[in-house]
């Protein structure tokens, strides 16, 4: 009976290791995720543009080097930065599989960070109504983790401007919303090229009035805005999303 007992007891550890390994494993792998991200910003020399007056403006600098950024990626279409956040990163949409980027990085390592990563139900020209973009929350505060930030509403009013870069524009956003919602396929679930489906969506936006939620119902967005949708999972909640959402303002070119 004693030798049982010992035996169980010597499984119940063995597998208490195995599982310790793992959350270490995890662990660490969580803390390095986006490092590889840093280099890529100094490459293709990420930052905010001056300012320069409209009279001396000839065509919009962007200061994105796409040439080096495609050379890296093909796929890699756009840069979404939003000032007062680490959030700095490219925009990526794979030709063949919705989910690659869930896992992958820009080099195509699978990790768990994955990438910043839009769908093939959306264009890559950000004209569609609602543009969805995806990113991870990641425990050392990487890729999508910052979007959680938007909970504090001094945050939330004091950090409203996202910036997207393609090679020829850079689009103005002004964030006007910020909840937990389920984990619903939004590009799926509703038909934004319909106006008025796409009215009704909006108007569920500025209804939602669950305790946390940031909404600024001073912001007008109209069935003729296009908005981005920034999703990124919540916690251990696996049913549970949270997004961002922003409306386009101005385009430079």
């Amino acid at each position: 009976m004693k030798k049982k007992y010992l035996m169980i007891s010597i499984l119940i550890f063995a597998v208490a290791a195995v599982c310790a390994a793992a959350g270490i494993w995890q662990y660490l792998r969580q803390q390095s995720a986006g490092e590889g991200y840093e280099g890529l910003r100094a490459e293709v020399g990420t930052g905010v543009p001056k300012e320069v007056p409209e009279s001396e403006q000839e065509s919009v600098e962007i200061p994105i080097d796409f040439d080096s950024l495609q050379a890296r990626n093909p796929e890699a279409y756009a840069w979404i930065t939003i000032p007062g956040t680490a959030i700095d990163y490219p925009v990526l949409q794979s030709e063949t599989d919705n989910t690659y980027y869930l896992t992958h990085t820009i080099n195509g390592v699978e990790s768990p960070e994955g990438a910043i990563y839009t769908e093939s139900y959306n264009s890559r020209d950000f004209e569609d109504p609602n543009t969805v973009i995806y990113g991870h929350d990641m425990a050392n505060g990487s890729m999508f983790q910052n979007l959680l930030n938007y909970q504090d509403r001094s945050f939330f009013d004091e950090n409203r401007e996202v910036l997207i870069y393609t090679p020829d524009a850079i689009r103005h956003y002004r964030i006007f919303a910020a909840y937990l919602y389920d984990d619903r396929h939004l590009m799926q679930s509703f038909n934004f090229a319909d106006k008025v489906s796409y009215r009704q969506y909006l108007e569920s936006i500025f209804a939602v009035r669950e305790m946390g939620a940031c909404i600024d119902t001073e912001q007008e967005v109209t069935g003729d805005d296009k908005i981005i949708t920034m999703s990124t999972c919540y916690g251990t909640q696996a049913d549970k999303r949270y997004l961002v959402q922003a409306v386009l303002v101005s385009i430079e070119k």
